[in-house]
């Protein structure tokens, strides 16, 4: 997510609002695998960062971000009420996607190539995502947009991905002959 003012945006839209682009479910899937869920720890730090601004000033979104497998489930009910404010008719269950984001990190220390099952912990975090995005969207205060183009930093994660998942595989299939 990033703020700007929406004056600056839009010409024909000259409100008040705050423009926020929001990656949408896909790209935030092909990111998060790419960083090898790292990108998880920034979607986190920008949504506690979005309810800092929005409603609580003394919060600590680096923080919350940083240690967000144990501010997941607060994050979680917190998108989950904003959205429903916003008129999101989906419904998820907080506690369960917090038990299976827990389990899928927890899944990463296990023996390779087991523990890559843990790349699959963004399928916990899909149904959030897109609450928030759905509620900023829909919101009186902001001028949400999901931007399909990928900025420089986020090319930037695609390219350190591709190189890093490449040498997980080579050491992977390489690991096996040695083995056999």
């Amino acid at each position: 997510m990033e703020y700007n003012d929406s004056s600056n945006h839009n010409s024909e839209n000259q409100s008040s609002k705050w423009y926020i682009e929001l990656v949408d479910g896909n790209k935030f899937i092909v990111l998060f695998i790419l960083s090898l869920g790292l990108y998880a720890i920034w979607w986190m730090y920008k949504s506690w960062r979005f309810f800092q601004q929005k409603e609580e000033p003394d919060m600590m979104p680096a923080a919350r971000a940083i240690f967000g497998i144990f501010w997941a489930y607060p994050l979680f009910r917190r998108i989950q009420i904003y959205a429903k404010e916003n008129g999101y008719t989906s419904n998820y269950n907080s506690g369960l996607l917090f038990v299976g984001y827990f389990c899928m990190n927890l899944s990463s220390r296990l023996p390779d190539p087991i523990g890559l099952v843990a790349i699959m912990a963004f399928a916990f975090l899909i149904p959030p995502v897109r609450a928030l995005n759905f509620a900023i969207m829909n919101s009186d205060e902001y001028d949400g947009e999901e931007v399909d183009r990928y900025s420089a930093g986020q090319m930037t994660i695609v390219a350190f991905g591709i190189i890093f998942w490449g040498m997980i595989i080579l050491g992977l299939i390489s690991g096996q002959e040695m083995v056999n």
